[in-house]
């Protein structure tokens, strides 16, 4: 398998800050604007904001669920909280910080400490976050 891949994201201008993202290998799209924070935002749509911390999130229950397949640690349940803090640094807006809160459950409670540790390569070896340059801290919870 190679191991260059390419991922095509097309986005059309609805209204307004309304905007709609597609890809052609994909079927569902996602309606997407600027935050309400900013001028002219619209509520209760997903902001490139929300799309950023998703990428974060996304890629690290991967990460950790093929991690944890390879070392054979059988989950009952993940989930994860990401939260993110964006402010303005040096006249830009950047996310400067994203904190991760995974929530494990195992189905052997034996496997704590391995899970711990597959928390943590999990971390390093998410390629989301290690594609920028925002912080990365996490708080995990493992029962």
């Amino acid at each position: 398998m190679s191991q260059t891949h390419f991922y095509e994201v097309n986005v059309q201008w609805k209204e307004g800050r309304i905007g709609e993202l597609s890809s052609p290998i994909l079927e569902k799209t996602i309606e997407c604007a600027t935050p309400p924070e900013f001028p002219n935002g619209v509520p209760n749509i997903w902001s490139p904001e929300h799309l950023f911390v998703a990428a974060i999130n996304s890629c690290y229950m991967a990460t950790y669920l093929a991690i944890a397949s390879n070392f054979k640690v059988e989950l009952e349940d993940f989930s994860c909280r990401t939260v993110a803090k964006l402010e303005m640094v040096d006249g830009k807006y950047l996310i400067t910080q994203a904190e991760l809160f995974p929530k494990i459950k195992l189905k052997d409670s034996n496997d704590a400490e391995k899970a711990q540790r597959i928390a943590d390569k999990s971390k390093a070896g998410c390629l989301v976050t290690n594609s920028m340059k925002t912080e990365i801290l996490m708080t995990t919870k493992i029962s």
